[in-house]
């Protein structure tokens, strides 16, 4: 049976026309589909390429031309985003535009891992935990609607563990961003300053997923 394999690449904006320059150059002649899920190319030789913006098309001016150098207009102008990266290990929130990070508050804040023990010991623990998580989640959203209060937040981006990210969000001090677009959410290792400065990069730039041809 033929197998696929599938990757996820972030390409800034001003990037985009070179990255589907090399693609063509390595896959053949590409098709151009626009999707409700994004633009769509589809290569001679079997790749496909699936191309989605940072954050949806919201009026602002941008260059004309083809499906991809919209794309990359969109993704080149700046948007003021309030990113949410936490997860049992640690967290960043902080104010990111045009692929920069404007001010952030990044720490470590242990939550203990599940248990396989049993009876009373199990339920202490899992109280413990509870308790190291709340205290976490409410840390978190007091820094966020701190930071976020000095910028005018136009998205918010979530990312890390999406539970605890949602616990977050969710939280009072957090009230006035409940009604901002969310970005798709980012998958990140625990928050340190590499991670969130990666972070912020890949939530400005295009989200391409690559699937292969069959094998």
């Amino acid at each position: 049976m033929a197998s696929t394999d599938s990757r996820l690449a972030f390409v800034p904006g001003p990037r985009l026309l070179g990255w589907v320059e090399r693609f063509a150059a390595s896959h053949g002649a590409v098709a151009q589909e626009e999707l409700d899920a994004g633009l769509q190319l589809r290569a001679a030789d079997g790749a496909v390429a699936l191309l989605q913006p940072p954050w949806k098309v919201d009026g602002r001016p941008g260059r004309g031309g083809d499906a991809v150098a919209r794309l990359a207009s969109l993704a080149s102008q700046p948007r003021c985003l309030g990113a949410v990266l936490i997860r049992r290990g640690g967290y960043s929130v902080a104010v990111v535009n045009g692929g920069a990070v404007l001010a952030s508050k990044t720490g470590t804040r242990h939550v203990q891992s599940r248990t396989a023990a049993g009876g009373w010991s199990q339920q202490r623990f899992a109280r413990r935990r509870a308790n190291q998580a709340d205290a976490l989640v409410e840390a978190v959203a007091e820094h966020a609607g701190r930071i976020f209060a000095e910028h005018r937040i136009e998205y918010v981006a979530p990312g890390g563990d999406r539970t605890l990210s949602e616990l977050v969000l969710a939280e009072p001090v957090l009230k006035r961003y409940a009604a901002l677009e969310r970005l798709p959410f980012l998958d990140v290792p625990d928050p340190r300053a590499a991670v969130l400065k990666k972070a912020a990069a890949d939530l400005c730039s295009v989200r391409i997923l690559v699937t292969d041809p069959p094998a």
